[in-house]
């Protein structure tokens, strides 16, 4: 069930966009389209997107450099979550993630079990926090990107959800 409260102001958020494909570029990215269109949609802004291809490395440093920059809130990655040899984006979360969002993924698998059966077990969509930046893991497909966005992080990234949303937590990410 969603809630806004029309009484509280909508904050905009600043949200960098990878696609994690050895194939895809800017013209071909389908689901990059998708989730970016979906974000700007929503009153958010595009800070950043870009295409990595499979490998931890180079993944780890454009994770780190967005992660750095004070003008992104949000991190929202497409590809790379499978289980293939070449599916290394939850790897390359965990090299810079300082705290897991456990919940997002099992609600996203929860979500995705409803529309696609027992295959929603082959992605490990996953979310956490890094030096005050939220980090999102989605699927590749259009239809995860849609699922992911339309039905978990439009809401958690409005700053009018209640009874609770991310938005409110962010001046907080980085107490001590």
């Amino acid at each position: 069930m969603t809630r806004l409260d029309h009484s509280k102001p909508f904050l905009s958020v600043r949200i960098a966009i990878m696609t994690v494909s050895d194939t895809r570029t800017l013209e071909t990215d389908t689901s990059g389209k998708v989730l970016a269109g979906r974000v700007e949609a929503a009153g958010h802004v595009i800070a950043d997107r870009c295409i990595e291809k499979d490998d931890v490395g180079k993944l780890v440093r454009q994770l780190e450099k967005w992660i750095a920059d004070p003008e992104i809130d949000v991190i929202i990655t497409n590809g790379g979550t499978g289980v293939t040899g070449r599916d290394v984006t939850p790897e390359a979360f965990d090299h810079v993630l300082e705290k897991h969002i456990e919940g997002f993924g099992e609600l996203f698998r929860m979500l995705s079990y409803k529309k696609i059966g027992t295959s929603t077990i082959q992605s490990r969509a996953l979310a956490g926090v890094a030096h005050g930046t939220y980090l999102f893991a989605l699927p590749g497909s259009s239809g995860a990107v849609k699922d992911g966005w339309d039905d978990i992080l439009v809401f958690q990234l409005d700053s009018r959800h209640t009874p609770c949303n991310f938005v409110e937590l962010m001046p907080r990410l980085q107490e001590r």
